[in-house]
């Protein structure tokens, strides 16, 4: 292939295969999309895979949640089959004086139109039996769900890659220099060339970044999962923490830790992460675990997206951020069209790397 592209996307994890995809559908630009590993060797392929909206704050950040999950039937129609299930999210609390923050959180998340009911004990357990009667109550909102990110991921290489995407997987990039107006690749591989270039590394973005002489304000965060064997399906809804799998697994955990790229499982955190499913849902006693998991999550250091031009750097974009698999559908839709058309149909100001001090280029 020749090695001159519109586009070239560095990272094939679900926010650079989405990007991809979506840049793919004018089957206008000759894009190229490139790893490290293969598309679900990171953290697209260790996740819950919740498309969570109702308890993201603030307001703002719970709106940019629910615009892009309200895209994923329209998405699956053009795709096929990522099993989105909108199934529903319930978030519990253990204490009456958690009602009142729940209250405020209806109250701010009603403001930009995230419906979100405030629940007693009776009517949490009337929803989903199999919750402990210890707890106080819930959050509710019909909106939450997930996905599977297997499907997700290879759906949109695949559709990408049927509107002519390029793809180079484990083929990790060394450098990136710039030259005039153009962005010269350095790969394992050899070199590509490019008009723009979209980094979406994920846990490596601070690496890429320093190829473009910039401090990407970000770190790695582990999570940590635990999978119990098949059980009956018990569980109608995705509950902050937990979720069932169709194939009756249940997936538990969202612990974050500041360890760098080490995907090991610890005892200590499994051992935390246990107590609280069973401090949920006490039948969760009696099951087995079978494997546990850990990805690595890129973390912004404000904790909110960031998707923008390096500043000083024209052409060259970066996208950073967790909840990844919720974001997906329409980070990849505003990127096309910061690239295509200059502008985006969503104020992106909130998520420009200007918010952190000291973000420069070479």
């Amino acid at each position: 292939m020749d090695n001159l592209f519109d586009v070239i996307v560095v990272g094939s994890g679900v926010i650079g295969s989405s990007v991809a995809y979506h840049l793919s559908e004018s089957k206008k630009h000759e894009v190229l999309l490139i790893d490290k590993g293969f598309p679900l060797s990171g953290t697209s392929g260790s996740t819950q895979a919740w498309v969570w909206v109702h308890s993201k704050t603030p307001s703002w950040y719970g709106e940019l949640s629910m615009l892009s999950a309200e895209l994923y039937p329209f998405l699956e129609k053009k795709i096929g089959d990522v099993e989105y299930k909108r199934t529903g999210g319930i978030a519990p609390f253990f204490n009456e004086a958690e009602r009142e923050s729940a209250l405020r959180l209806a109250e701010k998340q009603a403001e930009v139109g995230i419906e979100i009911e405030v629940l007693n004990r009776e009517e949490v357990l009337e929803k989903e039996p199999s919750l402990s009667p210890e707890i106080a109550g819930a959050t509710f909102s019909k909106i939450d769900g997930n996905v599977n990110p297997f499907r997700l991921v290879e759906l949109y290489v695949k559709a990408a890659r049927k509107n002519g995407v390029h793809c180079s997987f484990y083929n990790p990039v060394n450098d990136i220099e710039k030259s005039g107006d153009i962005f010269q690749v350095k790969t394992q591989k050899g070199s590509f060339r490019s008009k723009k270039i979209v980094l979406a590394g994920g846990p490596w973005s601070k690496e890429l970044g320093k190829m473009l002489g910039m401090d990407m304000p970000v770190k790695q965060v582990r999570g940590q999962i635990l999978v119990t064997e098949p059980l009956q399906p018990f569980l109608k809804y995705t509950i902050g923490g937990i979720r069932q799998a169709d194939n009756g697994e249940v997936l538990i955990g969202y612990s974050k830790e500041e360890v760098g790229y080490d995907r090991r499982s610890t005892l200590d955190v499994m051992q935390q992460t246990a107590r609280m499913a069973i401090d949920f849902i006490p039948a969760l006693s009696k099951a087995n675990i079978v494997r546990c998991f850990s990805g690595i999550r890129v973390m912004p250091e404000d904790g909110f997206p960031i998707l923008d031009e390096v500043p000083g750097m024209e052409g060259a974009y970066v996208i950073a951020m967790h909840s990844g698999i919720t974001l997906s559908p329409l980070i990849g839709t505003l990127m096309t069209e910061l690239l295509t058309e200059g502008e985006t149909s969503i104020n992106l100001s909130r998520f420009s790397l200007e918010r952190f001090n000291g973000i420069q280029s070479r």
